[in-house]
């Protein structure tokens, strides 16, 4: 048993979902929801990051960023974990190569939004973790078409997935990725961290 990590069996197909969520909200559960039956998954774990490099401002502490997504799903097949404070990883490279050791035979696919697939290029070792698992890009407003003339995607064209096609993404063998356009959701973490304060102010 891994004391502190998720179950799971070999040949279950698992998404991941890495963020901050500063706070976790709708938005969070729509794609998640979204990626769960257009991806063919059976289970999306959030790992929520001890800090973003890429982001200059702190997150909330840990503890209560994972207190809030728990808040917000209501669905039993997601799990919010700290994997990457157990596992002592903090680059996504890392991450997936520690599950992989972890849980062979499961067939992990590394999900992000179209926003994140216009960044990927920049994302430490972003060609490893293309190479170690498939990619499940979710479409979000405003970042369709850039996203789909990403650099990444010029460079990954010939491993892309039609969208019809999507669901058996996480049996494909590695680099694959498909995107997926979803009902939009425009709330965001940024927005909500706004609000509450001008609330608390």
């Amino acid at each position: 048993m891994r004391v502190g990590l998720p179950y799971a069996r070999a040949g279950m197909r698992i998404g991941l979902l890495g963020g901050s969520f500063d706070p976790a909200h709708e938005g969070h559960v729509n794609i998640t929801e979204e990626a769960l039956r257009r991806f063919g998954l059976d289970r999306v774990w959030w790992l929520v990051s001890p800090g973003n490099p890429l982001k200059p401002h702190g997150p909330a502490p840990l503890d209560q960023r994972i207190a809030r997504a728990r808040q917000v799903l209501r669905d039993p097949r997601v799990s919010v974990t700290d994997i990457e404070t157990r596992l002592g990883t903090r680059m996504t490279a890392d991450t997936i190569a520690a599950l992989q050791g972890l849980y062979p035979g499961v067939r992990f696919v590394w999900l992000m939004g179209a926003d994140n697939l216009v960044q990927f290029d920049k994302w430490d070792r972003w060609t490893e973790i293309a190479s170690r698992v498939p990619i499940g890009i979710i479409a979000r407003p405003g970042w369709r078409m850039p996203a789909r003339f990403s650099r990444t995607a010029r460079i990954l064209w010939r491993n892309r997935v039609p969208e019809m096609h999507a669901g058996g993404l996480a049996d494909r063998s590695p680099p694959a990725w498909a995107m997926i356009n979803v009902p939009l959701n425009k709330q965001s973490s940024t927005a909500i961290r706004a609000n509450d304060a001008g609330g608390n102010g």
